[in-house]
């Protein structure tokens, strides 16, 4: 069964100051609501089963839904989505709203897995009867929810989602992120150019369309560079043992290993890697993104590069102004899926000022006319495919830690 949290959320202008958020809010068991003052500031968002929440131009609150893995393998993932909607939608009531009403949000635990992930679209689509969905971070998930919303007429913006195959569902599905084909060009020119790599491994989860993708792309790009391939090998998300692909790996001498996969696995892929002899570097996606990363992984993981969406190095005004409003709420760094979690409710927020109602058509026109927007993890234009055309960044992790190493524009 799916596990709603139905939480998070009446934003009230007079709750939408800054405050240390505590540890995040476990979810609570199947059918019942978590607790309201265990949200920092989220109020619970009452449940409308059967009827419409908020219908179009209706008095009250503007219902939004959202899910995310809040437990599970990616909780990580699901957590900083939370906090970086969260502090979007706080903000925009504190400045008024949308048209004099509030915003809410209502959300619900995909676990990690597509079918909790559709469960929880339809019923924020049937029950809930929200305006627009966010989420997920993970592509295979997103998928699932894409087919829902879009047969619902119910538009949905994923912040992390990059599997091409995500926006193909439908003209209602939109994402605030570069796709795996952007993501696995830079991976592949970087090891070539920068790293003068000639002879690359590759490792993939082959339940993750995250990892697929990203590993065709960069298969083909670094062959068309003058790369050679000389070994491929796979493992299943929840495997734990991966000491026999990267033996068989060691044996044909690659010079890195690309392994687009996500950081509960990309961790102990590292140290296994190392244990049996394996020390050349490994390269990644977005995916690598997450301070679990570096306890899982350790001091294996030194000299490895991974493509993310930003770095809070950059030196960017509006970057760096939400680094200190979420440090100041949250108590920590944002990562990638915060930053852009953040820009998917900003961005749903405009298009919800610009639309002439709420409606799923005019909401729908309204986000995909966006340009040249002002996220703090890039400007989005998003393209006639609904994909934010938009910059990536390549980061090394050295001494326990991703140092910003460069910057590839579309």
């Amino acid at each position: 069964m799916m596990r709603p949290l139905l939480l998070l959320a009446t934003l009230a202008l007079a709750l939408a100051g800054c405050e240390k958020k505590s540890a995040p809010t476990e979810a609570p068991p199947t059918g019942q609501a978590a607790d309201p003052s265990k949200a920092g500031t989220a109020a619970q968002a009452p449940a409308a089963p059967g009827g419409p929440a908020v219908a179009p131009d209706e008095k009250g609150a503007i219902l939004i839904g959202e899910v995310g893995s809040l437990t599970g393998s990616e909780a990580t993932f699901g957590v900083s989505a939370r906090n970086g909607i969260e502090l979007a939608l706080n903000e925009a009531n504190a400045a008024g709203g949308v048209r004099g009403r509030q915003l809410a949000v209502r959300v619900y635990d995909s676990q990690g897995r597509p079918e909790e992930g559709a469960q929880a679209a339809t019923r924020l689509i049937t029950q809930d009867r929200v305006v627009a969905i966010l989420g997920e971070a993970a592509s295979s998930v997103s998928m699932a929810m894409a087919e829902k919303a879009q047969v619902g007429k119910v538009p949905m913006i994923t912040p992390t989602s990059t599997s091409a195959e995500v926006t193909k569902k439908g003209d209602y599905i939109f994402r605030v992120c570069f796709i795996d084909e952007f993501q696995g060009l830079v991976m592949a020119k970087f090891a070539r150019e920068n790293l003068k790599l000639s002879k690359v491994a590759v490792l993939t989860d082959n339940k993750s369309a995250f990892s697929m993708g990203l590993a065709d792309v960069f298969t083909a790009k670094f062959q068309e560079f003058g790369g050679k391939i000389v070994g491929t090998e796979s493992y299943s998300k929840g495997d734990t043992d991966f000491r026999a692909q990267l033996t068989a790996l060691k044996q044909v001498k690659p010079e890195a290993v690309f392994v687009p996969g996500y950081y509960t696995d990309v961790g102990i892929i590292a140290r296994q890697a190392r244990e049996v002899g394996l020390k050349v570097p490994l390269l990644g996606g977005d995916g690598w993104d997450s301070d679990k990363l570096f306890e899982l992984g350790g001091s294996a993981l030194e000299g490895s590069y991974f493509s993310n969406h930003y770095s809070p190095g950059n030196p960017d005004p509006v970057l760096q102004s939400f680094l200190a409003r979420y440090k100041e709420k949250y108590g920590s760094v944002p990562d990638s899926v915060a930053a852009l979690s953040y820009d998917a409710a900003r961005v749903l927020v405009e298009a919800l000022k610009r639309a002439p109602d709420t409606s799923g058509p005019a909401l729908r026109d309204a986000i995909a006319a966006t340009k040249d927007f002002p996220g703090v993890a890039g400007r989005i234009t998003l393209d006639a495919n609904r994909d934010a055309v938009k910059e990536a960044v390549v980061l090394k992790v050295a001494g326990g830690k991703a140092e910003f190493v460069t910057t590839v524009k579309p």
